[in-house]
């Protein structure tokens, strides 16, 4: 329901905005809305023809891991956590194995690994959902821990900052780290609190504790290591880890004698129904976000809130990346859009620069998330998902803000 309405509310600004600037003589914000219209659309299918490939080859793959026994290893491995945290999905449930592998593709920064696994996860939490049109409780808890956008690696900001010449490319691995990790912490435990899920069972509160550990350890040794040696390493253990599971699939496979080739067809014939599927969730949003930033409703917002922030005395250097932080719950190429504009003109090394790196770094793109994600399985009932994703999204904004201050100003 709420995305119907932030639908509407975009169209509905930008036609307001577009009246306005026509009375100021800007007459080409018409032709421009429009453009954004058709160019956005077409984006949007090139992203799902795009992700027809990925899908497919991972589907594939994930099928063979399914009939190979390697995601049911998976399920009884994480189980113990899983279970609490997804108490209504039935225990040593194959998809436990999905959730848990498009958890660690999303903290090893591999986004297009992410997705089809997510989407896998999504399609078999809907077999078990009583209500086909509306999100169940586990839907929602594995769509914020999506959301949240936990990264141990973000490869992809470093290279953008690293191709616009950064003097340091990965100085903001340890602020994005930070800001990742306050983001998953508060949606988790904002839902856990909704969910009913108790936060002081043993195995919850064991694994909250072993992971700020675990975070800790990461930082302090990247922390010790050179440029080049963390993008070394960390594409090294990303891509390492990778390969090694789709071997892992196929000797599985192998050694329970199922037929490997007729099991990856099967998987990527379904990678393909899901990717035409998403089309027209993906079109709706994008277009919707295109007009809203063609109007130059954005540019208003920002004008309007650095001068609220002036007049409360409170230093506004952090606004000019605000158009990051603004973009980055509606749309992930948006605001990679606005992360190298904000570069390209405050300067890469710059602390605008710098911190919409570190909030392009700090979340995922909810709204993409939620209509691709529930798109793919007809939910159009959301609940409270979106809600809960974006305060998940807001935390770790104001913490990646905070960071930024901490180690750039």
């Amino acid at each position: 329901m709420i995305l119907n309405y932030i639908w509407i509310f975009f169209f509905v600004v930008a036609f307001v905005v577009a009246v306005v600037q026509t009375f100021l003589d800007h007459l080409g914000v018409w032709s421009e809305i429009m453009n954004a219209t058709f160019s956005s659309a077409k984006t949007a299918f090139e992203i799902s023809l795009g992700l027809t490939g990925v899908l497919s080859l991972w589907m594939g793959l994930m099928k063979i891991g399914e009939r190979g026994g390697v995601i049911a290893t998976f399920s009884r491995w994480i189980s113990p956590l899983f279970v609490r945290l997804f108490p209504d999905l039935p225990k040593n449930h194959p998809v436990f194995g999905s959730i848990f592998m498009n958890i660690s593709a999303n903290m090893l920064g591999l986004d297009n690994v992410a997705t089809p696994l997510g989407l896998k996860a999504m399609k078999e939490m809907q077999e078990l959902n009583p209500k086909k049109d509306t999100a169940s409780n586990p839907m929602i808890m594995f769509l914020v821990l999506n959301t949240t956008g936990l990264t141990l690696v973000p490869l992809g900001v470093m290279v953008y900052r690293a191709q616009m010449g950064a003097a340091n490319p990965s100085e903001i691995f340890l602020p994005i780290l930070i800001a990742t990790y306050c983001s998953t912490l508060v949606g988790l435990i904002a839902v856990c609190i909704k969910q009913h899920i108790s936060l002081f069972d043993r195995v919850i509160l064991g694994t909250i504790g072993g992971l700020t550990l675990f975070i800790g350890g990461v930082l302090l040794f990247f922390a010790r290591l050179s440029t080049e040696q963390v993008s070394l390493y960390s594409s090294f253990a990303a891509n390492g880890l990778l390969f090694t599971l789709i071997i892992v699939f196929l000797l599985a496979g192998i050694y329970r004698k199922i037929n490997v080739y007729e099991a990856f067809i099967e998987g990527a014939k379904e990678g393909f129904k899901t990717a035409v599927t998403i089309i027209p969730y993906l079109v709706a949003i994008l277009v919707a976000i295109a007009v809203f930033r063609a109007s130059e409703a954005m540019d208003f917002l920002i004008a309007g809130i650095t001068r609220c922030v002036d007049a409360l005395g409170i230093n506004s250097d952090f606004v000019g990346a605000l158009p990051t932080a603004l973009m980055k719950p509606l749309s992930g190429s948006g605001a990679r859009g606005m992360m190298v504009d904000a570069m390209s003109t405050y300067g890469v090394d710059s602390f605008v620069g710098k911190l919409a790196s570190t909030i392009q770094g700090s979340t995922d793109t909810t709204f993409y998330i939620l209509s691709v994600y529930f798109g793919s399985v007809g939910i159009r009932k959301t609940r409270y998902a979106a809600g809960y994703g974006l305060l998940a999204d807001f935390v770790g904004i104001v913490a990646a803000i905070g960071v930024a201050y901490l180690f750039f100003h």
